[in-house]
C-alpha cells in the first residue's frame, strides 16, 4: 500500500521539494543602459491548442481560440509597434502551423518566438519520454517557421513534472518561465546543484486569464489595470523585474486592450526602464 504523505519519511518529502528548487537571485545591479527596471510583455499564443488538447472539437470553442489569431494577434501588434515595445511570444508548435503568419509577423516586428510546448498538452500527465519528443518537435517546428531555435520555454499551463527540467537540459535551453518561487530571475537548481537555467517567474497576479476567463464572473478591465500598475510600480521602486503574461484570445479583445494601452503608456512615463524580450533578460542576468 502506497503510504500517505503524512506517513512520508524526511527524505521522502524533502527529495520532493528539492527536484527542483529556486537557487540565488540573478537580478543585477542595475539593467541594461543602466536602467533601473527590467520590464518583459509576453504572450502565450495558444489559440485553437487548448479546445484540442481537451478534445473539445465543438466549432464554438475553436472560434474563440481562432479570435486571437484572427483580431488579438494583429492588434497586439500594432501596439506594440506603437510603443516600440519587444515582446515574447510562447507559441505551441500546433499553434504555429495553424497561423505560420503569426510567427512571420513576431519575427518581422522584432519580437521573440519560444516554447510553449506541442498542443498545449498537461506535462504532469506524460512520462519523460513523451515530453521530450513533444517538446523538441515543438522547438524544431518552431525554428523552421521562424528561422531561429527557441532559446527558452515556459511550460503549457505551467504544467512542470519531475521531468521538466531535465527536458529543458537536455534541449539546451537557456530560460524557463513557468514557476513562482520570486519575483526577481534566479537559478534553477535540480536535486540541489546549480543547473545554470535562467528562471524568468510567472505570477497569475499577472497573468489575463484568472481575471478575464475562468468562470463568468470577468473582472472589470480597469480593475485590472490597477493591479498591474501597482506591480510595476514596486518592481520599478525596487530596482527589480517586471513581468507579464497575456493571451491574444484573452487581452485581444477591444475593452481588454485598452488596458496594456494605458498600462504601457504608464511604464514608458518612467525614466530608466528597459524592455526586453524575456531571452535578453535571461541574457542579461546571465548564471
Amino acid at each position: 500500500m502506497t503510504p500517505q504523505p503524512w506517513q512520508w519519511e524526511e527524505p521522502v518529502w524533502r527529495g520532493h521539494v528539492d527536484r527542483v528548487r529556486a537557487g540565488r537571485r540573478l537580478t543585477p545591479e542595475r539593467w541594461p543602459g543602466g536602467a533601473q527596471v527590467a520590464v518583459a510583455i509576453s504572450f502565450d499564443a495558444d489559440h485553437e491548442t487548448i479546445s484540442l488538447r481537451d478534445n473539445d472539437i465543438s466549432p464554438g470553442r475553436l472560434a474563440q481560440g481562432e479570435y486571437g489569431a484572427r483580431a488579438g494577434v494583429p492588434r497586439i501588434l500594432r501596439l506594440l509597434d506603437e510603443f516600440r515595445v519587444p515582446a515574447t511570444f510562447f507559441v505551441p508548435a500546433v499553434s504555429a502551423l495553424l497561423h505560420p503568419a503569426d510567427v512571420e509577423a513576431f519575427v518581422a516586428g522584432g519580437h521573440e518566438v519560444a516554447a510553449h510546448g506541442w498542443i498545449h498538452e498537461r506535462n504532469t500527465g506524460l512520462s519523460k519520454a513523451e515530453e521530450l519528443d513533444l517538446t523538441g518537435r515543438a522547438c524544431e517546428v518552431l525554428a523552421r517557421l521562424a528561422g531561429t531555435r527557441p532559446v527558452g520555454i515556459r511550460t503549457p499551463s505551467w504544467d512542470f513534472s519531475e521531468s521538466t527540467l531535465d527536458v529543458i537540459r537536455e534541449l539546451g535551453l537557456r530560460y524557463d518561465s513557468s514557476l513562482m518561487a520570486d519575483d526577481e530571475p534566479y537559478e534553477l537548481l535540480a536535486d540541489g546543484e546549480p543547473t545554470g537555467v535562467v528562471e524568468l517567474p510567472v505570477e497569475w497576479i499577472r497573468d489575463d486569464v484568472p481575471y478575464f476567463m475562468l468562470g463568468r464572473n470577468y473582472t472589470s478591465p480597469r480593475a485590472v489595470l490597477e493591479i498591474w500598475r501597482d506591480e510595476f510600480d514596486a518592481a520599478y521602486a525596487e530596482c527589480g523585474f517586471f513581468q507579464l503574461t497575456m493571451h491574444p484570445h484573452v487581452i485581444g479583445h477591444r475593452s481588454r486592450l485598452v488596458v496594456l494601452r494605458e498600462l504601457l503608456t504608464h511604464i514608458t512615463n518612467h525614466d530608466d526602464v528597459w524592455f526586453g524580450t524575456h531571452a535578453a533578460v535571461a541574457e542579461a542576468v546571465g548564471t
